[in-house]
């Protein structure tokens, strides 16, 4: 799910008629997980536990600081078959710091790890430990060993890949929000190719990489670490394979924090989560237009959300026919923008590059959407983990007249990211694995122990109603609402209230009685041309 949200009661009950049931599971896909992958399961983390995990110098990951430690463990690739083919995940750590921000004198006491997952499919966790020198972490990295990963697939975990990552990168390109026949054409066959790549390159392995095994991957880790009961932090995608973890090991959590969370409802993995993805990013679409135009002073771009569009279309139409910097064309114009729709931190540094553009100067453009080569390989490994997880969890519509009929439909009232979505995920409707049919999330009272969910009210990635069903779905869960907001992952953000319901549970085990919400997040400031600092191009965010 083009995982990092409220749209129109018209686009819903649309949504509710353009979602066509997904084609059949393939033959011999199981329906639930069989005995022998929970037996293993069990196999390989009293393995783990028995090995630990040897921590050193993170020699092979760039720019960790030293009180950085890295290591690795082994999981099976096929939990049927646990004393088959291992493969290693590598893992971060930085110790509990012991050290009271308020209380310089206190001694605070070792709580366990907290393991945390970014998302994506294809995201990294990495350099998650990092984030205990911010003042926003400082509590938590006193009590808990901060742990990241990446999972199955990512990094130097097993890496995936389905093509050669110097043809991965085509700039610049087109975007065409209502594409004609040809460009369909053309499109089915990039997909159906990405397809036969990923069964070429993974071979027998492709299977292997679902959200399944990664829970599976979890509980391993947790055992690796000498954790009796897991303590972990998942946004985004994470938050839904946290979510079967839940179901499938109730007994093994401590404490689980939902940052975002995906819809785990089994009939909406993965497709029709999509198009409901792409119906809320309209309406993020319109909050970001909406700023830049009571900004107009700052970036002249016009003073009515509309004005802004057709600032934003005049833009495309010219990089359609000359593309800035021989590299930024209409698809990364859009790329630049949809991840400004996940984190509205970069909502100053697109106006003004967008503005700068139109004025003649396309340099911040390029910077900010054009690609980087040097970032290729990285990007296509994420994406081909992405692919293989979502087209391997779950049934997919195989004929691409329902996925026509759907985002035609869907672009009508939701133009800005339908087709987009539909190009990132298509290579599931020609995807040559087994599927699975997904893991019905849900635990009985008294089952799981509390657990915590975050959502922004407007989050487009992870649209709200995810985190509605989530909460249903996990006896005993409470849900905080960051209102009116739309940042993709809040926890650790600039929102104290959030961050004080995400202490009081990790640190206390306290939660509120019922649902909660927060007051929103500042607007972000206007920057002009005197203080908008360079940002990275826009990689695909986490989903």
């Amino acid at each position: 799910m083009r995982a990092p949200a409220l749209y129109s009661a018209a686009g819903s009950l649309l949504l509710t008629t353009l979602a066509a049931a997904p084609a059949a599971p393939a033959d011999g896909a199981p329906a639930m997980p069989v005995a022998a992958e929970l037996r293993g399961t069990a196999v390989a983390a009293a393995r783990a536990e028995a090995e630990g995990i040897a921590f050193g110098k993170c020699t092979a990951e760039p720019e960790m600081p030293d009180h950085v430690q890295c290591g690795t463990v082994s999981v099976p690739l096929d939990y049927a078959r646990p004393h088959g083919k291992q493969i290693k995940l590598t893992v971060s750590r930085m110790r509990a710091t012991h050290k009271d921000p308020s209380n310089s004198k206190r001694r605070v006491p070792r709580q366990g790890a907290l393991v945390y997952n970014p998302g994506g499919p294809g995201a990294t966790g990495m350099y998650f430990p990092l984030v205990g020198v911010l003042p926003e972490w400082k509590r938590i990295a006193a009590a808990y060993d901060l742990i990241g990963y990446a999972p199955r697939g990512v990094g130097r975990s097993a890496p995936l890949s389905c093509k050669d990552p110097k043809q991965f990168l085509q700039a610049p390109s087109q975007a065409p929000t209502h594409p004609s026949e040809s460009y369909k054409r053309e499109r089915i066959a990039q997909a159906k190719a990405y397809a036969r790549g990923c069964a070429q390159r993974a071979g027998g392995s492709l299977r292997h990489y679902t959200s399944l095994n990664n829970a599976r991957d979890l509980d391993v880790l947790r055992a690796a670490l000498g954790e009796h009961r897991l303590t972990f932090m998942g946004a985004s995608y994470g938050t839904y394979f946290g979510a079967l973890y839940a179901t499938l090991f109730p007994s093994h959590v401590r404490r689980m924090v939902f940052d975002s969370a995906v819809n785990p409802d089994p009939e909406q993995i993965w497709y029709r989560n999509n198009l409901h993805q792409s119906a809320a990013f309209e309406g993020r679409w319109e909050d970001i237009r909406e700023w830049i135009a009571r900004h107009d002073d700052v970036y002249g771009l016009g003073d009515t959300a509309q004005e802004v569009l057709r600032s934003y279309e005049k833009a495309r139409a010219r990089l359609a026919v000359k593309p800035a910097g021989g590299k930024v064309g209409p698809a990364q114009l859009q790329g630049a923008f949809l991840s400004a729709g996940y984190y509205d931190d970069y909502w100053p540094q697109r106006a003004y590059a967008l503005s700068a553009y139109l004025k003649g100067d396309p340099k911040p453009l390029i910077e900010q959407a054009g690609p980087h080569p040097q970032g290729a390989a990285e990007a296509e490994n994420t994406h081909a983990v992405y692919t293989a997880v979502e087209c391997n969890d779950a049934p997919w519509p195989t004929d691409w007249s329902v996925w026509d009929r759907d985002n035609t439909r869907l672009a009508r009232i939701a133009p800005f990211e339908t087709w987009d979505n539909v190009w990132m995920n298509l290579p599931c409707a020609y995807w040559p694995a087994p599927r699975q049919q997904p893991l019905d999330v849900r635990t009985g009272r008294g089952e799981l122990p509390p657990t915590l969910i975050l959502a922004a009210e407007r989050d487009a990635a992870t649209p709200y109603d995810g985190a509605l069903e989530l909460h249903r779905r996990l006896s005993g869960s409470v849900l905080v609402t960051e209102r009116g907001s739309g940042t993709h992952g809040i926890a650790g953000g600039p929102n104290p209230c959030v961050n004080g319901h995400v202490e009081a549970y990790l640190l206390r085990g306290d939660l509120p009685t019922r649902r909660a919400s927060c007051a929103p997040r500042p607007e972000p400031s206007p920057k002009s041309a005197a203080d908008v600092k360079k940002v990275p191009a826009a990689a695909m965010p986490p989903r």
